[in-house]
């Protein structure tokens, strides 16, 4: 790649556009009050989300604040919301166990680094390979740890060691006093009535904000003695790149690169989700497809900026982009508009929200993980098939009790080879009859004869894929092979042939010709030659004259070896 390229890259991937802001000179009114009302939404999951890593409420509102507003300004989703989200404090806890809440830092920078260059690079569009099932397992999984998190907040106990969030739920249970739980318990509760209750009343309140509220009045009104929030910064703090060596760089690299990877993956799904929920509204043109690479260019740059201000890692939220599209957005500065939203809560209104129990946030998260689960979408991926709904099952399994990557790795395998072994079975070899009429050249024997020729000729037509999955089934097929002097394979059907498949025919035609069945190829697809060439199937071949375009050339040649044969035998 030329320098100019790479310059025309970085500009086409990393440099924002006039034509993002396109129609917000008749939709900034719209953009405005949809801004605010995802701010108000973000507001108590910025909390809550930077409560449940480990990191403190202030690095959650300093997240979805400045990656929020650096993805809006750079990424490539006119509707994209980013800040901390329920999937990263599933990776983040454990980093935070095992090096620390100072570790965050670093590695935000270091997976924004990465994700960036995947944009750069132009990875955007892989998440696009990744199944279904897999996705909808991967976010119930999610769904389950961010509730199971939320156990020991919601007894008011300190988070026990250990790395399985499960593991350490039973533990929070068995160490829980159960007279000082039962009033966190009742705040929860509380919480969740409001939650689940109110929005079948009117759905354009936000509900969350007003739950916490009433939550923190009751404790206070009451006297309980309570966990809660604590001091947060009056401002943004000062953006500074941490130093570290060389061993520090190298512990901390395997999990930015875990963080970097659940950025990319959840920032490109959500903002493949918010783009199947727009539509053309109001005699408004449509606004145009994202773009996967800038995607990543935008969150690459968006977790650095975290980082350098004390932030933690941010993705995509999924929950949060999907009520800005309802909201009415229309451009990127709607998402814009929340981070100064959030701004002013933290100039303004920090002393209220230190007084806010740590219960109440358990409560709204608990809420949040319940309804992650789309219930008809996982109950119609289990009445699928089989093998779907097997996908979302290990998918959700593994990620609770393993780890995200590992688990959509998994998944991953699982459905690609579920999906082999369906290519391997729907592909077909089935045995023709030769008919009288396929006579090329000399035409003087009578019918008799050719009925004589054609008993000694086994014609096989392959379609479908010949591959490792299905070579081996085809390969013990044709080695019981009896009774003829030639077979013809017909490869015209063949839409799939790889190494294996290639060899596979290498070895029927050495099995073959090793018992005195000549083989002829016929109709092999022009795509096809240069893999048989590489493997040496057509050396394999007692003549170049047994690969063959038309069945009546190969019919003639079959007919004229099986002469010789009966004529050598006679």
């Amino acid at each position: 790649m030329t320098l100019a390229e790479v310059v025309l890259t970085v500009r086409q991937r990393a440099v924002p556009r006039r034509s993002d802001y396109a129609g917000l000179s008749t939709s900034y009114r719209k953009d405005i009050l949809a801004g605010i009302t995802v701010g108000v939404v973000a507001l108590p999951l910025a909390l809550a989300f930077g409560v449940a890593s480990g990191v403190g409420a202030a690095a959650g509102l300093i997240t979805a604040i400045v990656a929020g507003f650096v993805a809006a300004v750079f990424g490539g989703s006119n509707f994209q919301v980013s800040g901390p989200t329920g999937a990263m404090t599933v990776v983040l806890l454990p980093i935070v166990a095992r090096f620390g809440a100072s570790a965050v830092v670093p590695v935000a920078i270091m997976a924004g680094g990465i994700v960036l260059a995947m944009g750069l690079f132009g990875l955007g569009r892989a998440v696009s390979f990744i199944p279904w099932p897999v996705v909808e397992g991967f976010t119930i999984g999610i769904a389950i740890i961010i509730f199971l998190q939320q156990v020991p907040l919601a007894l008011d106990v300190p988070r026990p060691e250990g790395d399985n969030t499960a593991i350490v739920a039973l533990r929070a249970l068995q160490s829980a006093d159960w007279a000082v739980a039962i009033q966190s318990i009742a705040v929860v509760a509380l919480v969740v009535v409001v939650l689940v209750v109110m929005p079948r009343l009117n759905k354009a309140v936000p509900w969350s904000i007003i739950a916490i509220v009433l939550a923190t009045v009751a404790v206070g009104f009451v006297g309980w003695q309570m966990s809660r929030i604590g001091s947060l910064p009056d401002g943004l703090p000062a953006p500074s790149i941490p130093v570290l060596d060389a061993s520090s760089t190298g512990a901390l690299f395997s999990a930015a690169i875990a963080v970097a990877a659940l950025a990319a993956i959840e920032s490109l799904l959500s903002a493949r989700v918010a783009d199947g929920m727009t539509s053309v509204a109001d005699g408004m043109k449509s606004p145009g497809r994202y773009d996967p690479d800038r995607e990543l260019v935008g969150q690459g740059l968006a977790n650095i900026a975290s980082g350098a201000f004390g932030g933690m890692p941010a993705t995509g939220a999924i929950a949060r982009t999907a009520v800005n599209v309802r909201a009415g957005a229309r451009t990127r500065v709607s998402a814009m508009v929340h981070s100064l939203v959030l701004i002013v809560v933290v100039v303004a209104g920090g002393g209220l929200v230190a007084v806010i129990p740590l219960a109440a946030l358990a409560g709204v998260l608990m809420v949040t993980a319940v309804r992650m689960i789309d219930r008809r979408v996982a109950l119609s991926v289990l009445r699928s098939t089989r093998a779907d709904a097997l996908v979302m099952v290990v998918t959700a399994a593994a990620t609770v009790a393993l780890d995200l990557i590992l688990a959509v790795e998994i998944g991953i395998a699982i459905a690609a080879g579920l999906a082999l072994r369906a290519l391997a079975q729907s592909s077909t070899m089935d045995r023709e009859e030769v008919a009288s009429s396929d006579t090329i050249g000399a035409t003087e024997s009578g019918p008799s004869e050719q009925a004589l020729l054609h008993e000694h000729i086994a014609v096989y037509r392959l379609d479908g894929a010949l591959f490792f999955g299905a070579s081996q089934r085809f390969l013990d097929e044709l080695v019981d092979v009896a009774d003829v002097r030639v077979v013809v394979l017909r490869l015209g059907g063949i839409r799939m042939l790889d190494a294996s498949g290639a060899h596979a025919l290498e070895e029927i035609i050495d099995d073959l010709q090793g018992r005195r069945i000549a083989v002829i190829l016929q109709g092999i697809r022009p795509e096809h030659v240069a893999t048989l060439e590489a493997v040496g199937t057509f050396g394999a071949l007692v003549s170049a004259h047994h690969a063959v375009e038309s069945l009546s050339e190969a019919i003639d040649h079959a007919r004229m070896h099986v002469r010789r044969a009966l004529g050598a035998r006679g």
